[in-house]
Parts: C-alpha cells; structure tokens; sequence
C-alpha cells in the first residue's frame, strides 16, 4: 500500500462525491416537512454509504476471481460501466430534443428515517453504474494486490469520502437547520422545483457529442 496509490483512490473518490443524486436526496430530506428532517437525512447518507461499500466488496470480489479466472474482468465491468454512462448522456440529450416540463421533486409521505435509509440504498445502487471513477478505482485496489483486509479498508474510505459532501451538508443541517434550510429553499427552486424547459438543439448536441466521447472511451478500454 503506498502513497501513491491512496492519494488515486481518494481522488477518484472525491470526483465520485460530487454526485447530485445522493446529495439532493439530502438536501430534499432537510427541507422536508416532517417530523425528523435530519434524523431522515442521517438515514439517507447511512444507505448511500452501506451501498457503496457493500456494492465495492461484491465488485472486488468478483473481480478478483474473474482476474484470477479469465485475466481481464474488470476490463469488462469497466467497459459496461463507461457504456451505461454514454446511454444515460445520450437519453438526456435527446429529451431536450423536445420542450418539456421537469416535474418538482418531492419526499413522499411515507419517507422516515428508516425507509430514507432504504432510499438512500436505492438511489445510489441506481446511480453507481455511471460512476466509473467507482470501477476505476476497484480496478487499482485489485491490481495492487493488497489482500482482502486491505482491500477492504480502502474501499470502506472510499465510501466515507464518497458520502463527505452528503455529511456535511446533514452536519450543518443540524447544527443551524433553519438558516441552512432557507439557503436549501433557494437552491432547491432552482433545481428541483417545476421548470419549463425549451427544446435546445445545442445543448442536446452537447450531451451526445459527451455520450460518443464516453461510448469511445468504452470502447478502448
């Protein structure tokens, strides 16, 4: 285990904690009207970091075996990772192909923070296979051959970095809800409230001029 190594994965973790998902989830839970917003919000982050972990230990696992077994599965996982990624970046150009209205997100009745836990495990399980600095990472951690204890350990502090953003955001939350409530109210106006959005025919061309650069990327992996 060098320095080296951990300086990657926690560079490629914090690239992967810059994910909308899991921090609106957050945000959205804060703002909602019930009656433990933050004890909501801690169950959340609990599920996004369970996930990460968990999902990582079944991946390095299967990827060692598959390693030992065929020699280049992660090359694999990481191909299907990059073109899942291009698939979600080119349906997103497409619907701005066409003027829509973005329905407003919103936290169902049912959410407390047990079932926000479990929606946290939802939302980040459906995010993850766009995120390839996840995979890479993985990728890393088995080639360096640190054994299973080691490996695992990273990958724990993957997922605490990962969930960093998402902490920090609930710590504040707690410590002065209301005042970091009504920053969140703006916020969430702008990008989780109902909005028109125009057809663009540049910005669709954007996201399936990124779709074939990842699609590319899948390719030559």
């Amino acid at each position: 285990m060098t320095a080296t190594l951990l300086a990657g994965i926690a560079g490629l973790a914090l690239l992967d904690a810059l994910n909308p998902a899991t921090i609106a989830g957050v945000a959205l839970l804060l703002l909602a009207p019930m009656a433990h917003p933050v004890r909501a919000a801690a169950g959340f982050v609990a599920g996004a970091y369970l996930t990460v972990l968990g999902l990582g230990a079944a991946v390095y696992t299967g990827a060692d075996a598959a390693a030992d077994a065929v020699g280049d599965g992660l090359v694999w996982l990481r191909r299907i990772a990059f073109t899942v990624a291009a698939i979600g970046l080119a349906v997103a150009g497409l619907r701005r192909l066409r003027a829509r209205t973005r329905p407003a997100v919103t936290v169902p009745g049912w959410v407390n923070p047990l079932s926000a836990a479990l929606l946290g495990l939802l939302m980040t399980g459906a995010d993850l296979p766009n995120a390839f600095p996840y995979f890479i990472a993985i990728e890393r951690i088995v080639n360096a051959d640190l054994g299973t204890t080691g490996s695992l350990t990273i990958i724990a502090g993957y997922a605490l970095v990962y969930c960093l953003p998402c902490l920090l955001l609930l710590i504040a939350g707690a410590a002065s809800g209301d005042k970091v409530r009504r920053r969140l109210a703006t916020l969430y106006q702008r990008l989780g409230g109902e909005k028109r959005q125009a057809r663009s025919v540049p910005i669709a061309a954007g996201y399936l001029l990124a779709a074939a650069g990842v699609f590319t990327i899948a390719v030559l992996a």
